[in-house]
Parts: structure tokens; C-alpha cells; sequence
């Protein structure tokens, strides 16, 4: 008996003893534990900062950029850092997001891939659209940790925010379809010259029979002025690159030396001299639901610049104008959602951002208005 006592002191003092071993061994590794992953949390909210972000040489560029943004200065005094805006708040979508941006550290410091202003913008595009892609893949979701539709007050929106922020919604559209020079400028839009070397090259194959012929450029009708691009002109007659054609329009009281594509639709398809105007044959004046008075009017006059036979050309290069300085900055906007007399205004307000041409701008702006909604159908 009294050596089963002394045996069961003996395992209670070791098992006294082991329990203090597992103690310890769990408090080592609580506390290794807290210092690895407090570690990494500490590691990984330091490289979210900001500071940490522009630190590098190749990052003053678009610091400077984000400086001169609605995003770092604003009325309301509410700044987006970068994290806010390239690093989601989902746990795995952040982890990716953090596994991804060590390339941007192999290329600091070891590639030197954008190390020089020219190397930078060299690949802006390329940067770029990886950028909008990652967007699209989580609905702009850093976005709308800020912004959300269902948040929106449309009535202090400008009537083309709420009216395209409408259609966004509709449409399923992410937040940088529209958005794509928020923070950073946008790529350069430039686009090759060949492709309107094309687009001559098919007025070399207009039919010299052709019923119906559409300039590519503005062009001279005899002296009566200069017809626009796309202008739909009858041929009455043919001799070699001289032909006679008859343009139908509309004038209206007070502009007498603009024609327009149709009554009450404000798309510009010829400017007359005093001559051109004499020319005319006229209709009657109407009055329309604005109280402005127009007629139909009919011009017939010789041209002998160059023209296509078939609008398809045209309009194949101006969706390639559409692409190249339109969609650069945000996702295509079809042509029937404003009305003809509301393109003209938009074509020329975006196309001020950009470098496009004049003659460019005014061949697409052809293009919208004559697939506007007051248009298409009719």
C-alpha cells in the first residue's frame, strides 16, 4: 500500500511537470504565432501605405498624376490613397493583389523596365490595361467601397452623369467601362495613318455609273460652298472624276449659308457662299415645336474631289476612331443613345480631351449622328 502511494506521487509530480512543458511550449507558440502573423499584418499594411507605394523612382510619374486628381484633392476633402483604390479589401482578392505586386519590385530593381520617363510611357498602355482588366474582374469592387448606384442622388448629378450612370446600371457596366482616367492619365490615343490611307484607297474604286456617292472629307462644289463628309449626294451626271450631283437638306431661317441633314436635326452637311445660297431651290418655311423655321432646300452643283460609292468604308474607320479615342477612356457608347442634335455637342466636348484631328473628330461625329436615335429606323 504504502508503494502504490509513493507511485502515485511520483506520476502526479510528472505529470505536474509535463503539464508545465505543454504550458510553455503552447505560450512559445502562441507567441511565436503573434510575432509571425502580427508580423506579416504589420509587413502588409506598411506596403499598402502610400509613402511605401511612391517610394519608387519609377512611381513619381503617376504620383504626380494621382497629385492633380479629384482623388487627392476635392471640395469634399475626402482623399483615396492607393490602396484604396488597387488593393481590395477581400481577404484573397488582397493576397493575390499583394503576390501580383512583386513583379512591380523585380522590375524596380532588377528589369528596369519603366526605370526612364520614355520606358514608362512605353508601356503605360500595356500597365494600363492590366489595371482595367483587374477591375473588371471584381466589378470595380475598391470602387464601389466608395461609390455605389444605389447610393447615387442623381437629381445633384449633371443630367449626363445620372443619365449615363442610368444606362450603366441597365447595361451591367463595371465602374471603370467609363471611368479609365480617374487617378492616372490615360494612354496616348494615336492611330496609324494606314488606316485612313485605307479608307482613300476605296474612293480609287467608286463606280464611275454610281447613282449615289458620300465624300470622305470636306470637299468644294464648285463655287457654292463645300459639301461635308458623308453627305449623301444623287449623281446626275458623269465624266470621269467630274460629276454633277444634287444634295437634298434642309435650311433653316437665320443660317441660311448652313444646310443640315434633316428638319429640326442639327448635323451639318454643307456651308454655302453667298453664290451657293443663291443656287438653291427652296420649299416653304415650316415651323417647328421650338418656333424655329425650316425648308427643305435642294442644291445641285459639280464636284470632282475624290468619293466612295458605299458608306461601310467610312464608317469601318470611324469605329476604329471610336476604339482608338473614344474607348480608351471608357466603354463604347452606341450611337442611338443621344439623338442627333445631342452628338454634336458630346463629340466636340470629348474630343477637346484628346488629340484627335479636326477632320477625324468631324468624321466621327458623321458617324454618331447618323446612327443617333432619332435616326436609326427612319
Amino acid at each position: 500500500m504504502r508503494q502504490f502511494v509513493c507511485f502515485c506521487k511520483e506520476l502526479l509530480q510528472t505529470m505536474s511537470i509535463k503539464k508545465r512543458y505543454l504550458l510553455l511550449i503552447a505560450a512559445v507558440g502562441v507567441g511565436i504565432g503573434w510575432v509571425t502573423l502580427g508580423g506579416t499584418a504589420a509587413v502588409m499594411h506598411y506596403t499598402s501605405s502610400t509613402e511605401f507605394c511612391v517610394s519608387c523612382h519609377s512611381m513619381k510619374a503617376p504620383y504626380e498624376e494621382y497629385q492633380g486628381s479629384v482623388h487627392f484633392s476635392n471640395a469634399k476633402g475626402i482623399r483615396a490613397e492607393c490602396a484604396d483604390c488597387h488593393i481590395s479589401s477581400d481577404p484573397v482578392d488582397y493576397l493575390i493583389t499583394k503576390v501580383r505586386a512583386s513583379k512591380d519590385i523585380y522590375h524596380e530593381f532588377v528589369s528596369g523596365k519603366i526605370e526612364t520617363p520614355e520606358l514608362y510611357e512605353s508601356h503605360r498602355k500595356e500597365m494600363a490595361e492590366t489595371v482595367w482588366d483587374q477591375f473588371r474582374q471584381n466589378d470595380s469592387a475598391t470602387c464601389r467601397s466608395c461609390h455605389d448606384f444605389g447610393a447615387m442622388e442623381q437629381y445633384e448629378q449633371s443630367r449626363d452623369a445620372a443619365k449615363m450612370h442610368a444606362y450603366a446600371k441597365a447595361n451591367d457596366q463595371t465602374c471603370i467601362d467609363c471611368h479609365k482616367g480617374m487617378a492616372h492619365f490615360a494612354p496616348k490615343a494615336e492611330l496609324d495613318s494606314k488606316a485612313f490611307d485605307t479608307l482613300m484607297a476605296f474612293t480609287q474604286h467608286t463606280k464611275a455609273d454610281a447613282d449615289v456617292v458620300y465624300p470622305v472629307m470636306d470637299i468644294a462644289i464648285g463655287d457654292f460652298g463645300h459639301i461635308s463628309p458623308t453627305a449623301t449626294l444623287k449623281v446626275l451626271e458623269a465624266e470621269g472624276d467630274k460629276r454633277t450631283v444634287e444634295l437634298n437638306a434642309y435650311q433653316m431661317k437665320g443660317a441660311e449659308q448652313v444646310l443640315y441633314m434633316g428638319e429640326g436635326q442639327r448635323a451639318i452637311v454643307a456651308k454655302l457662299t453667298q453664290a451657293g445660297q443663291d443656287a438653291l431651290e427652296t420649299g416653304d418655311y415650316q415651323t417647328d415645336a421650338y418656333g424655329n423655321d425650316w425648308r427643305s432646300v435642294t442644291l445641285t452643283g459639280e464636284i470632282n474631289s475624290p468619293v466612295v460609292d458605299s458608306l461601310e468604308p467610312v464608317w469601318t474607320y470611324a469605329e476604329q476612331l471610336d476604339n482608338v479615342y473614344c474607348s480608351t477612356c471608357h466603354s463604347k457608347i452606341p450611337g442611338e443613345h443621344f439623338t442627333v442634335n445631342a452628338w454634336g455637342p458630346v463629340a466636340k466636348g470629348m474630343g477637346a480631351r484628346t488629340d484627335i484631328s479636326p477632320e477625324n473628330l468631324e468624321l466621327l461625329t458623321k458617324y454618331f449622328q447618323n446612327h443617333a436615335k432619332d435616326v436609326v429606323g427612319h
